[in-house]
């Protein structure tokens, strides 16, 4: 699934081609994607000008004209295309065409079918089922090591299962949770309560600088991702323990033979990748 570095890549890409622009034509090819779309999906769409693209955690947020909100969500293999013109005939996965007063055309196309597509109005956004019980965004002012470990009190969990919790953090996802432990040399099986202090701030700064680079290097392509442009994304490149299973960690001066290198253990049904000998 796209994480946030994913997602916002995504919007980034978007922008260029949605932001003033008028979408003279929108078309619906499905009656749902995970959930039923909106009543009148398309009417309530078509003619609106797009002021804004933003991100809310995994979220891509259309802010419309008319005080609307187009929110979106990639699910597990859901991508925006972005095309100069409309198509002469679609793919049997593009569910949603968005074609616009410039002539180009975004394409929303979802494989399994896991991407949500819903409206609402800025004013009623921020109390949207799909939006209210979100935690603060990683990279926004409101995030700080006293926040996180403010977050984490009191949850006897692992601290990796707390981290992919939307509520306590908004858009963290297996990978960077994983490379941001790493970084700030905790494990994953710690105790989430017992993040606190230096603990939280070293975390907090590892979120927000593996974010980062990740948003730099267009995301992450495992499987299906890639970027509103159509290239992938190269962050994979850069994994320090993520999918890295019996390697040795950036910087080790183990005995990988002796130590097995990289971990890969099962946590909440994920696979979570770490090193043993510096993560404590």
């Amino acid at each position: 699934m796209p994480e946030l570095p994913e997602v916002e890549t995504v919007c980034r890409g978007l922008a260029p081609h949605l932001e003033g622009r008028v979408l003279v034509r929108v078309l619906q090819r499905r009656p749902n994607l995970r959930f039923p779309f909106p009543p009148r999906f398309c009417e309530r769409l078509t003619g609106r000008r797009v002021e804004a693209v933003r991100r809310r955690a995994k979220y891509i947020l259309l802010h419309l004209d008319d005080g609307g909100v187009l929110i979106a969500h990639l699910g597990m293999s859901g991508r925006m295309v972005i095309l100069d013109r409309p198509p002469e005939s679609f793919g049997a996965h593009d569910h949603v065409v968005f074609e616009t007063d410039a002539g180009s055309t975004v394409l929303f196309n979802d494989a399994r079918r896991f991407g949500v597509m819903d409206l609402t109005t800025a004013e009623a956004l921020a109390d949207h089922p799909l939006i209210r019980s979100l935690g603060p965004e990683p990279l926004g002012n409101a995030f700080s090591g006293p926040v996180l470990a403010e977050r984490l009190a009191g949850r006897m969990s692992p601290i990796k299962a707390a981290l992919l919790d939307q509520t306590v953090v908004a858009g963290l996802g297996n990978i960077y949770v994983a490379e941001a432990l790493f970084q700030s040399r905790l494990s994953p099986r710690r105790i989430a309560a017992t993040v606190s202090g230096a603990r939280a701030e070293r975390l907090a700064t590892a979120i927000r600088e593996v974010l980062g680079r990740a948003i730099a290097a267009g995301g992450s392509t495992l499987r299906d991702y890639v970027q509103a442009s159509g290239e992938l994304g190269y962050f994979q490149h850069q994994f320090a323990v993520y999918d890295r299973e019996g390697l040795a960690c950036p910087g080790c001066d183990c005995d990988v033979l002796r130590t097995g290198g990289i971990r890969r253990i099962v946590q909440s049904g994920r696979s979570t990748f770490y090193c043993p000998q510096r993560q404590r």
